[in-house]
């Protein structure tokens, strides 16, 4: 039985080396190359331009697809339909009225309130006092009887009114609070309104109305004057005048 010394000079794995370096030199095909003789091949890219275009394959992709009938649409986009004509909830939309009225006064309408007064004088028509409240007139003086007790208030009421006429005004403003405090009526605002209606004051008066929200709301009272009292025989006159459609001019 022989035996086998390593002495250095056994090399298993030299022709391997060999091997190794030949194949290396070899040219190497490139993964998309065909084999030889089998002709090239279209690409993949080219393939698809060449049977079918994006266009094509929308449509046969779409071809079982119903159009929505736009009779039944509702629009959404911001571009074609203002905000205002948006669903919304109702009453996330009466939150929103609520806290913009509470927040600033939009949407509250004096006139359409309890608290709203109007009175026209004889002969008057009801549209001169719808003018007053809109503020067609232009106020020229007005008196705050806030504080005051209802004697002290008609002392300085009835003062207010003689100066006002001596002066020629037509449109006055007076201020006298809503009264929400008092426990029955409001005793102020329900005094001016007497005082105005079956007051010596009365025949002076041709309208008078709530005051805006910009001049006090329901707690004020626009006033307009006449430029003579109205006697009992000029509501005589009137009276004709008004029956034959002739214009009273006060």
């Amino acid at each position: 039985m022989k035996s086998y010394h390593s002495s250095g000079s056994f090399r298993p794995f030299e022709a391997l080396k060999g091997l190794l370096k030949s194949k290396a030199t070899e040219p190497v095909a490139a993964f998309d190359d065909p084999p030889e003789g089998a002709g090239r091949q279209p690409s993949r890219t080219a393939a698809f331009r060449d049977t079918e275009s994006e266009e094509e394959l929308f449509r046969t992709a779409m071809a079982d697809v119903i159009p929505i009938d736009k009779r039944n649409c509702v629009e959404n986009s911001t571009d074609s339909v203002p905000p205002a004509t948006w669903p919304q909830d109702p009453d996330v939309e009466a939150m929103l009225q609520l806290k913009r009225l509470v927040d600033c006064g939009e949407g509250f309408i004096v006139a359409q309130t309890p608290e709203y007064m109007e009175g026209t004088g004889y002969g008057v028509h009801p549209e001169i006092a719808k003018r007053l409240h809109r503020g067609d007139y232009s106020i020229q003086a007005h008196i705050d009887l806030h504080g005051y007790s209802a004697a002290a208030a008609h002392e300085a009421f009835d003062r207010f009114l003689n100066e006002s006429i001596s002066a020629g005004r037509r449109a006055i403003l007076i201020v006298h609070g809503r009264g929400l405090s008092s426990p029955s009526k409001p005793v102020l605002k329900s005094s001016v309104y007497e005082w105005l209606t079956r007051g010596p004051w009365r025949k002076w008066i041709l309208a008078f109305t709530s005051a805006r929200l910009v001049d006090g709301g329901a707690g004020a009272t626009y006033v307009l004057l006449r430029k003579h009292p109205l006697t009992r025989s000029k509501r005589k006159k009137k009276h004709k005048k008004c029956h034959k459609g002739i214009a009273p001019n006060d």
